[in-house]
């Protein structure tokens, strides 16, 4: 077997591996393929600037209650969507939003890829390696960016939100148009119905966000962690 038909084969194989539902677009498989890489690029960036952060016993403390605070959260549904499209919550994205005002970007991220894959472990929806990438790690993982805007919370809460919805239109468009009612395209699906739950969420967010004190909040961790080093 010569190294080109090998090389022809391998690429082959490759593409197998995404392949998308009959009910998807197959002009959507390729660009999968691109964002998927991109993804896992981005995944990796976040590990390794993790590991470069000291993670302080205080610091562990504070990201293992924002992550039990989380699903308690995540616990009190206001409604659950059909066709395992998420749920609206009672704002369970605001830990997750704190932790990364208080201790920015790279340890937002990485506790949002941290309760992603607890999320997913404890009843998670599963279909392909692909589905649960863009189901869970990362769209928590975006709720991290919400720590570039710690002074403009209200954007960065919208910012985060957005990139959030953005991981479930695309897995929405790829492994579950094909609950798309009669007639409707699945890019049309996945932006009405994750839009409304990201949405929803968001709004929910944002009301949240208004009344706590989050600046008081903060100042209170700076203080006591300056108390600390001293």
């Amino acid at each position: 077997m010569g190294i080109s038909k090998i090389f022809s084969t391998f690429i082959k194989n490759i593409q197998k591996s995404f392949t998308l539902p009959e009910a998807a677009d197959a002009s959507f498989s390729y660009p999968l393929c691109i964002i998927t890489i991109l993804a896992c690029v981005i995944l990796f960036v976040v590990v390794i600037r993790a590991r470069k952060i000291k993670f302080t016993p205080q610091m562990v403390a504070r990201l293992g209650l924002a992550l039990a605070i989380t699903f308690i959260l995540h616990a009190f549904k206001i409604f659950e969507l059909p066709n395992a499209l998420g749920s609206i919550t009672l704002g369970s994205f605001i830990p997750l939003m704190i932790i990364s005002f208080m201790y920015g970007p790279e340890i937002g991220m990485f506790t949002g890829f941290v309760y992603g894959i607890l999320n997913l472990l404890m009843g998670g929806y599963m279909l392909n390696p692909v589905q649960v990438l863009f189901d869970y790690p990362l769209p928590f993982m975006c709720l991290g960016i919400a720590g570039f805007f710690k002074d403009k919370k209200f954007i960065g809460a919208l910012v985060a939100v957005l990139f959030k919805f953005v991981c479930h239109f695309i897995s929405g468009v790829a492994f579950f148009g094909n609950y798309a009612p009669k007639g409707m395209s699945p890019w049309v699906y996945s932006l009405v119905a994750n839009g409304a739950a990201q949405g929803l969420e968001c709004a929910i967010c944002l009301v949240i966000l208004a009344i706590l004190p989050v600046e008081r909040l903060m100042r209170e961790v700076n203080r006591s962690s300056s108390i600390a080093k001293a």
